[in-house]
């Protein structure tokens, strides 16, 4: 075999299994210049190099959430920096994991990373493969589906840097309403989505708080209570979003911007990419001494 026969073939394994230059020449040589046996040995390979980068913490990525008739879809993917968020391989397995996500039913992660995607590999074995050819561990990290019923409408929004994504669900047929909240909830990060679904104990605390207050100090037991629930309301304003002012319209809480347009409140959801994971600190030398031993 030639140099030019064995060009071409390193040329077709890269286009076969998007695998870099040096990683395609290597397979072709370990198998005799085997294709079949080189996309194998390249398999294998890129198992054992995403093996190898499990243990990393993979925090920057993107998040996104996406509609598609009455099937609704929130998920993040996580890479070690946001330099390999932004490119082309990552963005494709983007949207390659959002379309089969909003296509097919899962109850759990597991049941998640098992579906399969247009090009045959399952979730899970397309970021084991991206773990491998781009070089950083790619995690699939959560997601939530969202089937609505008749009488349901669903917002999205996505940040434009990919940063932040959410879904709110609403009993009512107003799509603009919905995805209008949605945005809110990504601005404003409500911790709760209605004061019932906060803890007893966190309220009993920020009573506890209040009755410290200099301006209740001397004032009858009415006007104590009338004081207290108006402190309460405000702080509530703070983290509940039904109590929130609507970030488009101030002047009314979302609460009230729901019952206006008919709309009502049933589920929300939001992800900020990497909340929750701890990151390691690293300077920015040991980041580059740590790169060029790759």
């Amino acid at each position: 075999m030639d140099a030019s026969q064995k060009a071409g073939l390193i040329k077709k394994l890269r286009e076969i299994t998007n695998s870099g230059f040096l990683d395609c020449k290597k397979a072709l040589e370990e198998t005799n210049y085997d294709l079949d046996k080189a996309i194998e040995w390249l398999q294998e390979n890129g198992k054992a190099k995403a093996a190898k980068k499990s243990g990393r913490i993979a925090a920057e990525g993107l998040v996104r959430a996406s509609v598609k008739g009455k099937s609704a879809v929130i998920f993040e993917l996580n890479s070690e920096t946001d330099f390999v968020a932004r490119n082309k391989e990552f963005l494709d397995l983007m949207d390659n994991i959002s379309e089969a996500l909003v296509e097919n039913s899962f109850q759990s992660m597991e049941s998640a990373e098992n579906i399969f995607m247009e090009n045959d590999l399952t979730i899970l074995e397309a970021t084991t493969k991206a773990t491998a050819t781009i070089g950083e561990k790619i995690s699939f990290r959560r997601a939530k589906k969202f089937d609505l019923l008749e009488d349901q409408t669903i917002g999205a929004y996505t940040h434009a840097n990919g940063r932040i994504a959410s879904l709110f669900l609403v009993r009512g047929k107003n799509e603009e309403v919905a995805k209008n909240v949605a945005m809110h909830i990504a601005a404003m990060n409500p911790e709760y989505m209605s004061a019932n679904e906060v803890p007893q104990e966190k309220i009993e605390k920020l009573k506890a708080e209040f009755l410290k207050s200099p301006a209740l100090a001397g004032k009858p037991e009415k006007i104590q209570q009338s004081i207290l629930s108006g402190m309460l309301n405000k702080a509530l304003a703070e983290f509940v979003l039904l109590n929130q002012p609507f970030v488009m319209e101030s002047s009314l809480s979302v609460e009230q911007y729901l019952k206006n347009n008919k709309s009502e409140a049933l589920e929300m959801i939001r992800y900020e990419v990497g909340e929750g994971i701890e990151k390691k600190a690293v300077d920015f030398a040991s980041e580059v001494a740590a790169q060029m031993k790759k």
